[in-house]
């Protein structure tokens, strides 16, 4: 394996911090996220879920962190590409395509856990699919929050979508849940 090859794939990964979330755009959020920064949150969630469910917490996390990876070469295709793309296909072709020059030990275990994930049959398959969900439900309420009523359409389906009861039970208490006030706490103190 070349180091050109390590560096490459690094700086591929890098992408993903100037490609935006289109749902975002979709609904007509200014300042969107990156997928960087989703993939952060989602693998933070991720870990928490997997404590909570009793899955493999590494397993969980390589899923969350490396699973929008394929979004560097085909970007982040809305829903609606859904209906003139094989999206899947192009997922699954374009992180096959990111990881062919890797180590082989490296590169069998990332097609692994692509696998797995996409398999959705494991508690860990399914509590990384759960973490990105949520993510992207905390993200959606944080934009109504700031008030973007748009955002609110995420809150249609993908609740519904949601498999672990530890995912549902934070969603569920996400109604009356402000997500701007948690710094709010920090910021008292005593005279």
């Amino acid at each position: 394996m070349s180091d050109k090859n390590v560096l490459n794939f690094f700086a591929e990964a890098g992408m993903l911090k100037r490609i935006k979330r289109s749902g975002w755009w979709v609904v007509g959020i200014p300042h969107d996220e990156s997928v960087a920064e989703h993939s952060f949150r989602c693998a933070v969630i991720g870990y928490v879920l997997a404590k909570m469910e009793g899955a493999n917490v590494e397993q969980v996390l390589k899923m969350t962190l490396f699973n929008d990876l394929h979004e560097a070469r085909i970007t982040d295709m809305h829903k609606m590409a859904h209906k003139y793309v094989d999206v899947r296909d192009a997922e699954k072709k374009a992180f096959s395509d990111q990881i062919e020059k890797l180590e082989e030990g490296i590169k069998k275990d990332l097609e692994s856990m692509r696998q797995e994930h996409d398999g959705q049959k494991t508690i860990e398959s399914l509590v990384a699919r759960d973490a990105d969900i949520l993510e992207c439900l905390v993200q959606a309420k944080e934009y109504v929050d700031l008030g973007f009523k748009t955002a609110e359409k995420f809150f249609k389906k993908a609740p519904d979508c949601l498999k672990t009861e530890s995912a549902k039970k934070l969603w569920a208490g996400a109604g009356d849940w402000d997500s701007g006030t948690w710094w709010e706490e920090l910021g008292k103190f005593e005279r």
